[in-house]
């Protein structure tokens, strides 16, 4: 999959890790990059189509789909995360809105895109996930399971669509350098170094990117159980 004369779409483009993947597409020289956000006034770089795209609604994807028709990669790069456990109060409803975004909105905008996808040649999915798609920490569970819904989601569409020729790549990363983690003091990842890496993976067709020490970490212990440590 060649990043250069591609024509992508970014979900939540208007800042953080979205910006950084925007600004790495016109540096690898995308022919046309579609930055989709809630409020396309938002997006304020230069050289792309801004479109308004809530993935939480099937009106503005079944829009986004027919405006956006020679696509060849779909970055589903928008999220949300409200830091609730399972047990305090308001959790339901953090999971329910963080599985509306984290998941369904991927698996709906995989599932309107993945025919112009195909007529287009076959293309690419990124799908943006996180190295809490492998643990569950108290203080983001709510978040934790929506990420580990979307990773089952990202290894479910790549066997589906293997067949029409669309690679399918998860993104894990811990820590990045966006508003998100803006109170986290630890070590943080550059999104544009991420999007980098990401791009890269597209081009040399690979189905995983582990961008920072920490996702290499976590992948690594799964095997010995580390999922089952008791992370605060």
């Amino acid at each position: 999959m060649h990043i250069q004369n591609s024509v992508v779409l970014v979900t939540g483009a208007n800042r953080g890790l979205g910006q950084a993947f925007v600004n790495a597409l016109l540096q690898a020289g995308a022919a046309k990059v579609y930055a989709a956000a809630r409020d396309p006034k938002t997006i304020k770089l230069q050289g792309v189509v801004p479109i308004k795209l809530d993935i939480t609604s099937e009106t503005d994807i079944a829009a986004a789909a027919a405006q956006c028709t020679d696509v060849t990669v779909l970055i589903n790069n928008a999220g949300i995360f409200h830091g609730k456990s399972f047990t305090e109060a308001g959790s339901a409803a953090a999971a329910r809105a963080e599985l509306e975004t984290n998941f369904f909105g991927p698996l709906n905008l995989s599932s309107a895109f993945a025919p112009i996808l195909k007529a287009n040649g076959g293309g690419a999915i990124v799908n943006v996930l996180s190295v809490l798609s492998w643990l569950n920490i108290q203080s983001a569970a709510t978040y934790s399971a929506s990420k580990s819904a979307a990773w089952s989601l990202t290894n479910g569409l790549r066997g589906e669509l293997r067949s029409q020729g669309t690679q399918v790549v998860g993104v894990h990363v811990g820590f990045m350098d966006t508003d998100m983690a803006s109170g986290v003091n630890m070590p943080k990842a550059d999104p544009l170094d991420v999007a980098r890496q990401t791009l890269v993976a597209v081009a040399e067709g690979k189905d995983e990117v582990l961008a920072d020490d920490l996702s290499r970490q976590v992948k690594q212990g799964l095997s010995s159980g580390a999922y089952l440590a008791q992370v605060g």
